[in-house]
C-alpha cells in the first residue's frame, strides 16, 4: 500500500505549526528572567509545567482519540497553542506567564496523540520513515521557532508577540479543509485501563522498557533545552545567538531523526538506539567543555544524538502494539516526554544552588543508564 502524501503533509503541518508556537517559550527564558525577575527555579517550574501537562493530558487524550472519531482534539488543541503561547509576551508577572504557558501546553498535549495515531494509517509500507517525516514537522518547528521568535522579540519587543497569532489562524483555516476524521481502533467499549491493556497486549513488558529509555532521554533533552539559553546569555551570548544555539541543537536532530527512521526500516530499531545512546553522553559532555564559536558545533553534534531516537520510540511501540496507535503514541511522546520534562524544577533548583554548567555536565551522563535496558530490546523493525 502506498503512502497518502497529502494527508501525511497535513499531519506534519499540524505538528509543525503547534510545535513552532510551543518553541517560542524556552529560548525566551533569558528575556523573561530579565523582564520579570525570574529565578532559575521559577524557570524550571514553567518548563516543568509544560512537560507535566503533557504527562497528565496526553494519555487521556490518546485513550479518547482511540475511542471517538472526532477532529475536536486536533483543532481545539491547536487553537489553544496558537493563541495562548503568543499572549505570554504580555504577561505582567510570573503567575500570568505560567497560566498562559499552561493553556498553550494543554493545547499541544491535545493534538499530539490524535495526529500521531493517524500517521501509520496513511504511511503505507514505510511506517518508520513516515513517522520520521512526521516527527520532522515537530523538530524542524523547534529549530525554526527559536530563530524566528528571538529575532522577532529583538526587533519588535515581547509585547508584539500576540501579532503572531494571525499566521497560525490562517494555517488552521487551511487544515480544517484537509484533515479527515481519525479512524476508530476498536476500543470504544473499553475503559481507560481496559483500553491500555488491550492496546499493549503481550508486548507490555517491551513497551515498558522502551518507555523507560525514552523517559531518560526526555530528562536529558528537556534539561538542556530549558537551561542552555539561560546559560549562554549569562556567559555573554546575545539572546539571538542563544536562540541560534538552541535551533542548531534541534535542527541537527531533525536531520538525524530522518536518518534514524530510514536506517531502522532496514536494520531494526535496537542498533540505532544503541548507537545514539552510546554517543549521546560524550557529545553532551563535549558541549559543556566548549566555549566561543565552538559551542555552535557542539550544540549541533549533541542535538543530533539526543533527538535521533525520538521517532523510534513511537514507531517501535506502535509496531509491537498496533491496536492502540494513539494510546501508545501518548505513552511515548506524552507520558515519557512529560514526566521527563517535569524534572526541570528540580534541575532549576540545583542550578540556583550549584550554577547551570556543572548541573548540565552531570545530567550529560544519564544516557549511559539506558544502555543495559536497550540491550534487552527485541530485534524488531517497522512493519512493511
Amino acid at each position: 500500500m502506498s503512502a497518502n502524501l497529502k494527508i501525511l503533509f497535513a499531519l506534519s503541518l499540524i505538528h509543525f505549526t503547534g510545535d513552532f508556537y510551543t518553541a517560542f517559550i524556552s529560548p525566551l527564558f533569558p528575556v523573561f528572567v530579565d523582564r520579570l525577575g525570574l529565578t532559575l527555579t521559577q524557570v524550571g517550574i514553567i518548563a516543568g509545567t509544560m512537560r507535566l501537562l503533557a504527562f497528565i493530558i496526553q494519555p487521556t487524550v490518546g485513550y479518547l482519540a482511540d475511542r471517538y472519531q472526532t477532529r475536536a482534539f486536533i483543532f481545539i488543541g491547536l487553537s489553544l497553542t496558537i493563541v495562548f503561547i503568543p499572549l505570554s509576551g504580555i504577561a505582567p508577572n510570573f503567575w500570568v506567564l505560567l497560566v498562559f504557558v499552561a493553556l498553550g501546553s494543554v493545547g499541544s498535549s491535545m493534538f499530539h496523540p490524535s495526529v500521531t495515531g493517524m500517521v501509520p494509517v496513511y504511511a503505507g509500507s514505510k511506517a518508520g520513515f513516515s513517522m520520521s517525516v512526521f516527527n520532522t514537522g515537530g523538530t524542524l518547528a523547534f529549530g525554526l521557532g527559536p530563530l524566528f521568535i528571538t529575532w522577532y522579540v529583538a526587533s519588535f519587543g515581547l509585547t508584539a508577540m500576540p501579532v503572531t497569532i494571525i499566521a497560525g489562524l490562517l494555517i488552521l483555516a487551511f487544515l480544517l479543509t484537509v484533515i479527515p476524521k481519525p479512524q476508530s481502533e476498536g476500543l470504544r467499549r473499553s475503559g481507560f485501563f481496559g483500553a491500555l491493556k488491550e492496546s499493549l497486549g503481550s508486548a507490555w513488558k517491551v513497551v515498558a522498557l522502551i518507555w523507560l529509555v525514552m523517559f531518560l532521554r526526555a530528562v536529558v533533552g528537556q534539561s538542556f533545552l530549558t537551561f542552555m539559553p539561560v546559560l549562554y546569555v549569562k556567559e555573554g551570548f546575545s539572546v539571538v545567538a542563544a536562540g541560534a544555539i538552541y535551533a542548531l541543537f534541534i535542527v541537527s536532530g531533525t536531520i538525524s531523526g530522518l536518518l534514524s527512521g530510514h536506517i531502522s526500516d532496514r536494520l531494526g530499531f535496537r542498533p540505532v538506539f544503541l548507537f545514539s545512546y552510546l554517543c549521546m553522553a560524550p557529545a553532551l559532555w563535549l558541549l559543556m567543555q566548549l566555549n566561543g564559536n565552538w559551542v555552535y558545533f557542539g550544540a549541533a553534534l549533541a542535538g543530533s544524538l539526543v533527538l535521533a531516537p525520538l521517532p523510534l520510540g513511537v514507531t517501535m511501540a506502535q509496531t509491537l502494539a498496533p491496536k492502540g496507535r494513539s494510546m501508545v503514541a501518548s505513552l511515548m511522546m506524552g507520558f515519557a516526554y512529560g514526566l521527563g520534562g517535569a524534572i526541570t524544577p528540580i534541575v532549576g533548583k540545583l542550578a540556583d544552588t550549584y550554577t547551570i554548567r556543572p548541573v548540565l555536565t552531570f545530567i550529560a551522563c544519564i544516557p549511559l543508564l539506558a544502555i543495559p535496558i536497550i540491550a534487552l530490546f527485541p530485534k524488531t523493525r517497522s512493519n512493511g
